[in-house]
């Protein structure tokens, strides 16, 4: 007996005895519909499959027969390379895999907030926007692209690509896609290039101090950075020192934390930051000069009434103090910076006008050139490198070399004159 079922699905069902079998199956069109593929009432394809993963059977829809055998080819190579097909996979957005990622790290929570923040502030409405497995190399190198047009820097494209990577290389170890569309989509070609990074000259650094204790303004700074100058702290953690970091009498510092001013969620605040690295715990002896520098500042917050009287994270008692009585923050120290170098280079110009000689102004600097500064002139005066390395916290080598690789004329000139009488002439 033969029985029509579905007439408008062609659907033909042979019964010989108690065994019932398909002998044909087409669409409207006539075309041969092969095993799990079917056409709806509403008109369209769907193919019947198992998510080889999940054991759980999925569809595919297509309006039109050619475009539901494309998915079928798609779905058996995904199938053959044991990628995973759910649907919610094929809908995964990059920004959803990063939030995924991001629970896979653990991370200090300064490190956390920073690694958010660039993300939603750059990726999350541009290329987070997209499906991970729709991504290809060329959509990575054009955000690239896009990034540097917008005027940012190499190395915060950098710092993105470091986000964007890994994700994507979490996908691949999870078999949501075959490979990693940013693998090689760096090049240094992106972004604007850095300006050269720079230390102060001696005569800068001596025009600099001479300028401080000559002024009635800004000589209450002469401490704070004669210490920031000699041992070569990160703005960070000279702003966090407490007077129970500082053991004046067995002339030693402890840095072991940092003061950091950051949104974790409820607004900016102050808060406690560990060190990134174990390199950044350190204990540091005190030279003459650094123990009469904390003296003085302690007289120095004694005579102005400076004084922070809440703990921040379990800290208090901090060394450096503003007129509002409040701990620095790491902006207010270079904001400090450049107003000094703004006075003196209005009190120079005048003098050098008055004098009839050319000024010598100096350059606008951040504490982080001045952090670079101490570190070029512990390695003028002959510091040992891995000595060197472990005053300055840094966690490789290579990174305090980096550092010390500033050349500039007055450098080469030193050195050239020690090739004097290398020949008798």
């Amino acid at each position: 007996m033969i029985q029509l079922l579905y007439p408008h699905h062609k659907y033909y069902l042979s019964v010989v005895g108690r065994i019932a079998f398909m002998i044909s199956r087409k669409d409207n069109k006539g075309r041969k519909l092969r095993d799990n593929e079917n056409l709806r009432a509403d008109g369209r394809y769907c193919y019947r499959y198992t998510d080889i993963k999940t054991g759980k059977r999925k569809y595919l829809y297509a309006n039109d027969l050619p475009d539901l055998r494309q998915k079928e080819k798609e779905i058996a190579k995904d199938r053959e390379d044991g990628i995973r097909t759910g649907v919610s996979i094929k809908k995964l957005t990059l920004n959803e895999l990063f939030e995924t990622y991001m629970d896979t790290k653990q991370l200090a929570k300064s490190t956390y907030v920073n690694y958010k923040n660039m993300w939603n502030n750059r990726v999350k409405d541009e290329i987070g926007c997209m499906k991970v497995v729709s991504i290809v190399p060329s959509d990575v190198k054009k955000y690239y692209v896009q990034l540097s047009k917008q005027g940012y820097s190499h190395s915060l494209i950098k710092n993105i690509h470091n986000l964007i990577f890994p994700t994507l290389e979490m996908a691949v170890d999870d078999d949501i896609i075959r490979k990693n569309p940013s693998k090689n989509a760096l090049s240094s070609d992106y972004g604007v290039e850095m300006k050269e990074k720079f230390v102060l000259t001696n005569e800068q650094q001596e025009k600099f101090f001479e300028y401080l204790k000559k002024s009635c303004v800004y000589n209450v700074y002469i401490p704070m950075f004669t210490i920031f100058l000699e041992l070569g702290l990160r703005c960070g953690e000279l702003i966090g020192l407490t007077w129970n970091d500082v053991d004046m009498d067995n002339k030693q510092i402890s840095i072991n934390h940092q003061l950091i001013y950051k949104n974790y969620g409820d607004g900016c605040k102050f808060h406690i930051s560990s060190p990134k690295t174990n390199a950044g715990n350190r204990n540091i002896p005190m030279s003459e000069t650094v123990l009469k520098a904390f003296k003085e500042q302690r007289k120095l917050n004694f005579t102005l009434g400076r004084h922070y009287d809440y703990d921040i994270d379990g800290r208090d008692d901090f060394i450096f103090i503003t007129k509002t009585n409040r701990p620095y923050m790491p902006a207010g120290i270079n904001n400090v910076l450049y107003n000094i170098v703004k006075a003196y280079n209005k009190y120079e110009t005048i003098m050098a006008e008055s004098e009839c000689r050319e000024p010598v102004l100096l350059p606008k600097f951040s504490a982080h050139v001045l952090r670079h500064t101490a570190c070029t002139r512990m390695a003028e005066k002959g510091i040992d490198i891995k000595v060197l390395q472990y005053l300055m916290g840094h966690s490789s080598i290579d990174i305090t070399m980096e550092v010390y690789n500033h050349i500039d004329y007055t450098r080469v000139q030193k050195e050239i004159n020690k090739l004097d009488k290398v020949v008798d002439f």
